[in-house]
């Protein structure tokens, strides 16, 4: 090959210059644009595995200096730009068709180019199978350059055992209680185990006063800390408020129920397989344990295990609030919300934290 420029030292030295200049120009986007458009043309499947493992540990420099490039004069880029053509041309064309596709589709700003070449990136690990091609599928929940729960300006850094492996991981750790790797895991699956309660409780505490309130189903006692003395009274739980369904008329019956039906599926859990002999993960056990069929693939549950932890961690929250609610107003959260929405001024936490009414509990 012949070089398309003749040059001496000292023109090769301003060039090098040049690109270096470039270089500030590219952004963690552009990065993977490129590198995807170079290599999967020719199917080199291990210099795509490298590109993007070497993107992804970069990926901090590349995005402060692209941040940086905002401010680079005009000349510079187009200086850039010829000299990175005149250095290596076919990359260079590579690099101008990867920007016309992404063009045509759309993209206007960095971050389109970056969710097309993300897009991009993880549609080749799909159809590869490819881990390192797979992990572009869910980079703004996991890894190092996932959310924090500060802005990175604001934080001296976050514990180096949280490393965005786990889903929900923000990196806040104020009091190092995971720091072993053993508690680490026990709070993990502890967490968990609440959340997903707590999803099924709050569930539960406001659906009742939702169909009384708002559907006129007709129940005994529709508020929810107050439905389960019904049994003790000697009266009767329908579930839906119909005696066709779960007619509950003896708490012995109902505590038996629960032991056998979820302590039976805790223990399958908490063992990790199935009397069948199949293995479980015993935080996401799946399986039969998963009848929807939901996070067909490795990309999607990863989501999806993020959706769980977040709206179990509100829920949690939720639940909290519930027992308070009740423990001060003496009635449910819908209840609540109703008398809030009609006299927002009187009806609030004030009313209570300023005053001393009679416990209702």
């Amino acid at each position: 090959r012949t070089h398309p420029l003749p040059v001496d030292q000292r023109e090769l030295k301003a060039m090098r210059i040049s690109v270096n200049k470039l270089a500030l120009a590219g952004s963690a986007a552009v990065n993977v644009a490129l590198v995807a458009a170079l290599f999967s043309g020719s199917g080199t499947t291990q210099n795509v595995q490298a590109g993007i493992v070497a993107s992804s540990k970069a990926g901090s420099t590349i995005v402060s200096r692209g941040a940086a490039a905002a401010n680079m004069p005009t000349s510079a880029k187009v200086s850039g730009m010829k000299t990175a053509a005149a250095i290596s041309p076919r990359q260079f064309r590579a690099m101008q068709m990867a920007g016309a596709i992404a063009t045509k589709a759309g993209a206007k700003s960095v971050a389109d180019f970056r969710e097309i070449a993300q897009n991009a990136v993880c549609e080749m690990g799909r159809e590869s199978g490819n881990k390192a091609l797979l992990g572009a599928c869910n980079v703004e929940w996991y890894g190092p350059n996932r959310p924090k729960w500060l802005p990175d300006a604001f934080l001296a850094g976050v514990p180096d055992y949280l490393t965005g492996e786990y889903p929900g991981d923000y990196g806040w750790d104020a009091f190092g209680l995971s720091a072993d790797p053993a508690t680490f895991a026990n709070y993990r699956e502890a967490e968990l185990l609440h959340a997903r309660w707590a999803m099924l409780g709050a569930l539960g505490c406001v659906f009742p006063e939702i169909l009384s309130n708002y559907y006129g189903v007709q129940l005994e006692e529709p508020v929810w800390w107050k439905a389960g003395s019904l049994v003790l009274s000697g009266k009767n739980i329908d579930y839906l408020g119909s005696d066709k369904l779960v007619h509950a008329s003896s708490i012995i019956a109902i505590a038996a129920a629960q032991v056998v039906l979820m302590g039976g599926a805790e223990i399958y859990r908490a063992s990790g397989a199935l009397p069948s002999g199949e293995e479980l993960d015993k935080l996401h056990p799946g399986g039969s344990f998963n009848p929807l069929k939901l996070g067909k693939t490795d990309e999607d549950l990863a989501e999806l295990k993020v959706k769980e932890i977040k709206n179990g961690r509100l829920a949690m929250f939720s639940m909290v609030g519930f027992y308070l609610q009740a423990a001060a107003t003496g009635e449910g959260p819908i209840q609540n919300l109703i008398d809030h929405r009609a006299d927002a001024a009187n009806e609030n936490i004030f009313k209570y934290v300023f005053s001393s009414p009679e416990p209702v509990l």
